[in-house]
């Protein structure tokens, strides 16, 4: 079968079938059409573990953005697209190698942003003081929002894409609100009542009729906020509150589950707040908060030295 035929229809297939986000299709699209143009690859017959391995090979060779070699995540991201192409093709029949012979480069155990219960506090309560001491009101109106971003973001564990396609219809006389996450698998999530409160108040001092609950307007014509509108801003706050580690959206993902994890939250529950589809990644968190592992530790080890 024809190479390009064939991942046209996986490509239709993720996206009708399996519901994935344009970003992503777009993403399989060009690791695979990379392996295709570098293995000279025409027909599905034409994909061996020989080419396989090659390609991963050359990948290893390329340059980096900021090394001399492509980070392995980024290989992985190659393979897993390739992978999900061939179980596909054996779902429909089409005689091509077993994606089980794909497998993926082991990475070192992922590092988290993570910053102090101190640093936490002085970076939220950052807007609400630039707001105070400011007299231009659509600077105020842009201090309101990125305060109620900031309490959203940590009481719901929400991705910054999730946050950013929410809309201005928010029912606030409820707790919860449902998402749709990663895969268009949808969760539910939980509001404080400081996060209800910081958007109740900025979405009263708009005087704009967008459908989006958070807007931006510093480039140029109102639109709905981005992850990078949302990064920028959230730049000057860290330096603000005198926090030298990085501090992105993601940061506060991490605080809202090692939050919940050290005060003694099971870890399902929190993979299914976060909307993890598999325990592992959550447990990515839980060296950091094990509490009794430390506790073990202080009083058990070196007991024998004098």
């Amino acid at each position: 079968m024809n190479a390009e035929a064939a991942k046209r229809q996986f490509l239709e297939y993720i996206e009708i079938e399996r519901g994935r986000a344009v970003k992503t299709i777009e993403n399989y699209d060009r690791y695979l059409s990379r392996y295709f143009e570098q293995m000279h690859i025409s027909s599905v017959s034409d994909i061996t573990e020989q080419n396989v391995r090659d390609f991963r090979l050359w990948l290893n060779r390329q340059k980096g953005t900021k090394s001399d070699s492509m980070k392995r995540r980024t290989q992985n991201y190659y393979m897993i697209a390739l992978r999900a192409f061939l179980k596909f093709l054996r779902k429909r029949d089409i005689d091509a190698i077993s994606p089980e012979k794909i497998e993926l480069a082991k990475l070192p155990e992922r590092q988290l942003d993570l910053i102090t219960p101190s640093e936490l506090e002085r970076l939220m309560k950052t807007p609400g003081e630039a707001y105070a001491k400011e007299t231009d009101e659509h600077k105020k109106i842009a201090y309101l929002r990125d305060g109620a971003i900031l309490e959203l973001l940590f009481s719901t564990g929400l991705r910054v894409s999730e946050l950013c396609a929410l809309n201005s219809d928010l029912d606030l006389s409820r707790d919860a609100l449902s998402v749709r996450g990663q895969g268009a698998k949808v969760r539910v999530v939980f509001l404080s009542p400081a996060s209800k409160e910081a958007v109740r108040t900025y979405l009263k001092a708009r005087k704009d009729m967008e459908e989006a609950l958070f807007v931006d307007g510093r480039s140029g014509a109102l639109h709905r906020i981005t992850p990078r509108d949302i990064q920028r801003h959230l730049k000057g706050y860290v330096a603000r509150a005198g926090i030298t580690n990085v501090v992105t959206p993601h940061t506060l993902r991490h605080a809202f589950a090692t939050d919940l994890l050290s005060n003694g939250a099971d870890i399902r529950s929190v993979q299914q707040l976060l909307g993890h589809a598999s325990i592992n990644t959550t447990q990515i968190y839980t060296h950091i908060t094990d509490s009794h592992l430390r506790e073990i530790h202080k009083k058990f080890h070196g007991r024998n030295r004098v």
